[in-house]
């Protein structure tokens, strides 16, 4: 759903092409608790960075891992709200904290959800 999508931005209304990158535990490269997902957005990099304590405590809810498509999957899912919402400002990196990504893993659950059905 989220390895490569278009979309259009909200308030220029122009067309947007995101592609997915790599995916990378920010401890070692920016000794974050982060993960690092990377996107090129119309071939701009863009980084969505997931609170990695969102793992143990999906875990803890859940019984489920965050597996590193699911964590693909979310960061495409902030990426493209906030393409359509308006609020992409043309930063390299965006913070998730541990709800915001939480909120995103879940909402990818429910659409691949929908979609079996």
């Amino acid at each position: 759903m989220y390895q490569e999508f278009n979309t259009v931005e909200r308030w220029a209304g122009t067309p947007v092409h995101c592609v997915f990158q790599c995916i990378v535990v920010a401890i070692a490269t920016r000794h974050a608790d982060a993960v690092d997902v990377k996107y090129l957005v119309n071939g701009r990099t863009v980084w969505i960075a997931l609170s990695l304590p969102a793992w143990a405590e999906h875990k803890a809810k859940t019984g489920h891992e965050i597996t590193d498509p699911l964590a693909v999957e979310a960061a495409g899912h902030y990426l493209r709200t906030i393409l359509e919402n308006g609020e992409e400002s043309g930063r390299e990196l965006y913070t998730l904290t541990t709800a915001e990504t939480l909120e995103h893993v879940a909402a990818v659950l429910c659409e691949e959800e929908a979609a079996i059905r």
